[in-house]
């Protein structure tokens, strides 16, 4: 299984899966355009990708997904209640599938494990993907609101973890943000903090989990160093010694191999046991 953030932030998320001779996205946040030359620049053609698995209606999540679809003939799998918010995105070319939250289903070498999560959007869902051929499992989480034992029982065992990591408390605090973003940013139903997510990041380190890639910072509330420090340090104090990577809005992150990554961690991880 190789997996590629082609970007993650308040202005665009999508991440490209690629499990044998399958591509998927999740999400698709950014311009048809942008895409396409995020994609080319990890070597994967449009026409490549055998569906874009969509978490939930919001434009960071989905500002793409309606031109792309038309233009290259890609089927559209999220829920109906998401497919209803979103659909002044549709021109009635697309092929769109629906899914629901607790009833995986099959892309190619892919299996989708969709979960419920607590975000402010109409249906809001997590996704976990399996490599049907090696068992490598990744787990999605962003726009997270707060953890559950739904979501923590999704994301157990995961081999590489894409987890939010959106704003630091303080800096969210004394930002220029008026005072209804700030709540709405720290609530239950908004985003995982620094402080958050190295809490959640701490619970699911296992002697498998290969990587981290921090996603969703915040460009006024978040630096990518601050985010790597404070769930870095926690992470460590588990013992856990896996490759932890940042995500950019502004760039794809390369490719990253999870079988790699687990070798390059190594017997340090057993450390965990």
């Amino acid at each position: 299984m190789r997996v590629g953030v082609l970007g993650s932030g308040s202005s665009g998320n999508a991440t490209l899966v690629w499990a044998g001779d399958t591509r998927v996205l999740v999400d698709a946040g950014f311009s048809a355009r942008q895409m396409e030359l995020r994609l080319a620049r990890m070597g994967v053609e449009p026409e490549d990708i055998a569906a874009i698995v969509v978490t939930h209606d919001h434009g960071d999540h989905t500002r793409g997904m309606g031109v792309f679809a038309r233009k290259h003939g890609t089927p559209l799998y999220m829920t109906e209640r998401t497919r209803d918010a979103c659909a002044s995105l549709f021109r009635g070319g697309e092929e769109v599938r629906f899914y629901r939250p607790g009833r995986p289903f099959t892309v190619g070498d892919v299996r989708v494990e969709p979960f419920l999560t607590v975000h402010d959007a109409a249906d809001p869902v997590g996704v976990a993907l399996v490599d049907a051929r090696t068992g490598l499992r990744l787990g999605v989480a962003t726009d997270l609101g707060r953890p559950t034992a739904q979501i923590r029982h999704a994301l157990e065992g995961c081999d590489l973890l894409v987890l939010e990591a959106n704003h630091d408390e303080v800096m969210l605090a004394t930002s220029v943000y008026p005072w209804a973003v700030k709540q709405r940013i720290a609530s239950s139903h908004g985003h995982l903090s620094n402080q958050a997510a190295a809490r959640f990041a701490a619970e699911l380190a296992h002697p498998r989990l290969a990587g981290v890639v921090l996603a969703h910072l915040s460009h006024e509330c978040n630096r990518p160093e601050l985010a790597r420090r404070v769930v870095g340090d926690a992470l460590r104090e588990t013992g856990w010694s896996g490759y932890l990577g940042v995500a950019s809005q502004d760039e794809p992150l390369p490719l990253l191999d999870v079988e790699t990554l687990r070798r390059r961690a190594g017997p340090s991880q057993l450390s965990l046991l």
